[in-house]
């Protein structure tokens, strides 16, 4: 079906509650809605928004299209918890309502600040031509859960030297003022992030673009998070236009980092190493940290991407959200391991320890539709060994490890119906290792596979048959020895 701009845009005062609840129940008789991962009621769901730890909650808010799953015009949707586990859905929280987000309220951030949450977000605007026009804008959240918009932007023109790509803004303190970071383009097209200096949160200051090596990459930069951590600075953005090298950036668009010294806030220097993926898999976009009341910054992204036609669509919905992560550096790198809470949702218990030798072994009574599985192969000879998950009579979700290439793999090609197969449907990563663990999450419609306690990271949408459940082990041209754990996840 093809989406007016009229329909795109509609507002929700002219949307009846039975069309709603007409649309929530063809949602709900999909076939792949997930069980543990966080996903909108009805339409559209894409990035994680205003992300923080707040009134002894967890709040994470995304960008949501209630009306099907197409990008049209945007809200923040709130969800709350306690534990990053049990998502509470609480409703729309930012309804483009002014002359200042008329066409969408687009990505931000939060921080709290006496005793409130502080929502800085793109408004997005268009005119009678069609061209955009973004503000800065600012909502407060109070204690009960209220929240309220100020009437004007905060940020209400773009410096000059940048083009109408100029959005998402994060906040962060240090010391005594505010600053935020805002994804831009130069107005030769190329990426950028630039930086503002507040000491109210109301009142902003240019202070000018952040400087990095990466001069050309890309032709903008979304979603720009920067912290510091082990008194080293981090910059995570989303670079459009990146082409392909080797291994790397597969996806239509890429999400990725860069570590090195703290920002020096008066020369905006920021100096780095290589910038690096942060998931070698196929679905990942937007991600966006918090930290919370235990000192852990914790990342959560978006599951899916632009422009790619999902098998949710025709269901009335599209995407999820990414497991929470909790993130570490070693050896100038980033590790992100599954937060710790995410064990609440465990339940029954099964292990095998077996040697395989040229061979696929069906895992006996393990089959399984959403689980939590570690597996461990060490001793290995085999030229390839690793696992086929959601395994049916055509179906099969392959994650292996090539031990003469030295990679990781990540294979959806018989994963059941087949999407987005012009990015291909094989992802891999180069991982030097004698023992190889893989930590993996299955939902419904979803694989996350934490590779050697973090080291990498793939996530990937799949979309086999209820009926594919199946579990094998596998080892050609030699042998390995598997150690396997696994827990059903009740949905």
């Amino acid at each position: 079906m093809e989406w007016t701009k009229e329909q795109r845009y509609r507002k929700m005062d002219d949307v009846t509650k039975e069309e709603i609840q007409a649309l929530a129940n063809i949602v709900n008789q999909c076939p792949w809605r997930q069980s543990f991962h966080i996903q909108p009621v009805t339409g559209l769901l894409n990035d994680p928004n205003g992300f923080a730890y707040f009134n002894g909650e967890y709040h994470l808010f995304y960008q949501w299209f209630p009306l099907g799953p197409v990008h049209g015009l945007k809200h923040w949707y709130h969800t709350k918890s306690t534990n990053l586990v049990n998502w509470e859905n609480v409703g729309m929280a930012i309804e483009p309502s002014n002359e200042f987000d008329s066409h969408g309220a687009y990505s931000g951030s939060a921080l709290e600040h006496e005793g409130k949450l502080y929502l800085l977000y793109t408004g997005n605007t268009r005119d009678q031509n069609w061209n955009r026009h973004p503000y800065q804008c600012l909502a407060v959240m109070n204690q009960n859960g209220d929240i309220i918009k100020m009437d004007n932007p905060v940020i209400g023109d773009v410096p000059s030297g940048y083009t109408d790509h100029f959005r998402d803004p994060k906040i962060w303190k240090q010391e005594d003022e505010f600053y935020t970071v805002i994804g831009a383009q130069r107005e030769n097209e190329t990426g950028c992030v630039v930086l503002y200096r507040s000491d109210n949160l109301v009142d902003w200051q240019f202070v000018g673009e952040m400087k990095t090596d990466l001069e050309n990459f890309g032709y903008m930069w979304e979603c720009p998070d920067y912290f510091e951590m082990d008194e080293q600075g981090v910059l995570i953005f989303s670079p459009q236009g990146l082409e392909a090298e080797g291994d790397a950036y597969q996806n239509i668009y890429q999400s990725g980092y860069v570590i090195g010294q703290p920002i020096d806030i008066e020369t905006k220097e920021l100096t780095h190493g290589h910038f690096l993926e942060l998931d070698r898999g196929f679905d990942f976009y937007a991600p966006q940290t918090t930290m919370d009341a235990k000192g852990r910054r914790i990342l959560v992204g978006w599951m899916g991407l632009p422009e790619i036609d999902y098998p949710t669509d025709k269901n009335g919905w599209a995407h999820c959200l990414t497991l929470p992560r909790e993130l570490s550096i070693k050896d100038g790198k980033l590790i992100q391991q599954p937060v710790d809470e995410l064990k609440l949702l465990r339940s029954e218990r099964m292990e095998a320890e077996k040697i395989v030798r040229n061979e696929a072994i069906t895992l006996e009574d393990f089959e399984s539709e959403t689980f939590e599985m570690i597996a461990e192969f060490s001793a290995s000879t085999a030229k390839e060994f690793g696992l086929e998950l959601r395994v049916g009579e055509n179906e099969k979700t392959v994650i292996k490890y090539d031990a003469v290439e030295k990679k990781v793999v990540f294979d959806r090609t018989h994963s059941g119906q087949p999407f987005a197969e012009k990015f291909g449907t094989v992802r891999k990563c180069k991982l030097d290792a004698k023992t190889v663990s893989f930590r993996i999450f299955v939902d419904t419609s979803s694989i996350e596979v934490f590779v050697n306690d973090g080291e990498e990271v793939f996530t990937g949408r799949i979309f086999p048959d209820k009926n594919s459940q199946g579990i094998r082990l596998f080892a050609n041209q030699g042998q390995t020895s598997v150690k396997v754990v696994k827990w059903e996840i009740a949905g």
